[in-house]
């Protein structure tokens, strides 16, 4: 079937790029309609970075890196931001960590001094070590320990389908790997990934470009210059017969199953992978997606399924091995393997005849819709085209995306569901404790 053209448009935001003598690559895209501006930093280094022995380290650096610097004191950054009426956060990923702030437009330069002070180092000192791993084994007990389906599917489901610790190993942490870390293990760290050479700068909104420009050399010129690591290659093969795996969780009120398939590589073969980002959209985006429809409404074999790419659900911020997941909860009694046999039926249906009538053109508007909306905001601009630069040197593919969506044709939807096959599959089911 020839490609169809899109009848949906790129956006036209501006994309000025250029790289400081210490190697920071930066990302300026300017919006004067609002005075607001978006600061983003974006350092390639996430939990697939951390060391053996070290789960959680990435994840712990993000908060050690709000400890104060060797010029501003513990929380001084808090304080700064809010004080010019700001927010501000950071979060770690799989393949990078992210430090951001919304603020004024006449706020740009307390924002680079900010983000330019702690990227010449960090405040590692052993009250800090101590007081964020605290932080950070809390979270744990939040979010994980103590949360009814906490980890699922996102730290549980990677062991069961990858082999190397990079790629299967707990990103949140051991309370043990925590506990035994050091400042001079932070400080190695600091050196080896929080390198200039290693992070981008992005910042969207309310800026006049000759005048961020001078801004920013002005508060990073001077950051020592060192180059970024060697990027180690996570590549592991792909499954040839399906893994399961399943586990008590005394938390959890219902059973629910989450399943996997390797995709094309996000980066290097981007024009493959896209068809498997809107597939996932196909068979579960709102109730008349064919496996909402056909196990939630008709079957009603579960309560709930969703569908994306990458084990933290954004598709454009990932880099291989990752995976389309499909995950489900079920209602009491619930059959997981009938479950599985409707989805594989319906992939088969979908392989063999195609979508439906109007089936792909609905479900790639609702897709340019939810991209267009992300990317209105500017520090959504910022943060995304600082990991389009830091991964791909490409931060105008954010232009484009809505368009290239919206070009994915009928016969690659086919196709890229044909591929996802039980023998490809790898699964992982939790049961509500007391079950067998």
């Amino acid at each position: 079937m020839a490609a169809r053209r899109s009848r949906i448009p790129a956006t036209k935001y501006p994309v000025e790029r250029f790289t400081l003598d210490n190697g920071l690559r930066v990302v300026l895209t300017p919006d004067r309609s609002a005075p607001v501006i978006g600061v983003a930093v974006v350092y390639d280094v996430g939990i697939r970075s951390e060391p053996e022995g070290r789960t959680g380290f990435a994840h712990l650096f993000e908060h050690l890196m709000f400890q104060g610097s060797e010029s501003l004191e513990k929380l001084a950054h808090f304080r700064h931001v809010q004080g010019a009426g700001g927010t501000f956060n950071g979060s770690t990923h799989l393949d990078y960590t992210d430090y951001f702030e919304t603020l004024p437009s006449n706020a740009l330069e307390r924002a680079l001094f900010l983000e330019a002070d702690r990227m010449r180092g960090p405040r590692l000192t052993e009250e800090n070590l101590r007081n964020q791993v605290d932080v950070v084994k809390e979270e744990i007990r939040v979010n994980v320990l103590n949360r009814p389906y906490g980890g699922f599917p996102w730290l549980k489901l990677p062991p069961v389908m990858f082999d190397t610790f990079a790629n299967a190993h707990d990103g949140y942490g051991s309370f043990v790997d925590l506990e035994s870390a050091t400042t001079d293990e932070a400080a190695d760290f600091f050196r080896r990934y929080y390198a200039c050479g290693n992070a981008v700068l992005a910042v969207s909104g309310d800026i006049d470009v000759a005048e961020a420009t001078e801004l920013i050399n002005r508060h990073f010129g001077d950051v020592e210059a060192r180059p970024a690591p060697v990027r180690p290659s996570f590549a592991e093969p792909d499954l040839t017969a399906e893994r399961r795996e399943s586990y008590v969780d005394p938390l959890v009120p219902l059973p629910a199953v989450a399943s996997a398939w390797r995709v094309p590589d996000p980066v290097t073969d981007f024009a493959n992978y896209l068809p498997y980002v809107v597939l996932a959209e196909v068979l579960t985006d709102g109730d008349a997606s064919r496996l909402v429809e056909r196990l939630a409404h008709r079957d009603r074999t579960v309560t709930s399924i969703g569908g994306y790419l990458g084990f933290m659900g954004d598709p454009f911020d990932v880099r291989d091995p990752t995976a389309l997941l499909l995950q489900a909860h079920l209602p009491p009694g619930g059959d997981v393997d009938k479950v599985l046999r409707t989805i594989d039926e319906e992939l088969d249906r979908l392989a063999t005849d195609g979508p439906g009538e109007g089936e792909l053109a609905r479900t790639q508007a609702r897709m340019a819709t939810h991209l267009l909306r992300d990317t209105d905001a500017v520090l959504g601009r910022a943060l995304n085209m600082a990991v389009l630069e830091q991964q791909r040197g490409e931060p105008g593919l954010l232009n484009e995306l809505p368009r290239l969506v919206g070009e994915v044709t009928e016969e690659q939807i086919r196709s890229a569901a044909a591929t996802l096959r039980p023998e490809r599959r790898a699964s992982v089911q939790v049961m509500p404790g007391g079950a067998r």
